[in-house]
């Protein structure tokens, strides 16, 4: 079972924007490499952070709206959210220890 649920256009603001705490949205494709690449990261890093931010993954190809919302050009994009605004963008693909240095204010 994954630890990092999907969300869409129509769940976003419910799942990311009103969330108690921190939001991660992996904004992916399934053609995309890099994408498939760092799924595993991802999921390592929400079994291991999961308590302080919560992850989830945002299909681009399907969810057009929050995509053009956000200006994202480029994908994998993360995106960070905090208290419903976007606090942090990082575009292209990371290693788990480029996550956990370019989040650790929020990883604790």
């Amino acid at each position: 079972m994954s630890n990092v649920p999907a969300v869409t256009d129509a769940t976003f603001e419910a799942e990311v924007l009103a969330s108690d705490k921190p939001v991660l949205v992996d904004i992916w494709a399934t053609w995309c490499a890099p994408c498939r690449r760092t799924e595993p990261i991802i999921e390592e890093l929400a079994a291991e952070h999961g308590d302080k931010v919560r992850f989830v993954k945002l299909d681009a190809d399907a969810n057009n709206e929050t995509v053009t919302r956000y200006g994202v050009v480029s994908i994998p994009t993360f995106n960070l959210y905090s208290g419903g605004e976007l606090v942090k963008s990082l575009v292209g693909a990371r290693t788990k220890p480029q996550f956990l240095e370019e989040l650790g204010e929020y990883l604790g």
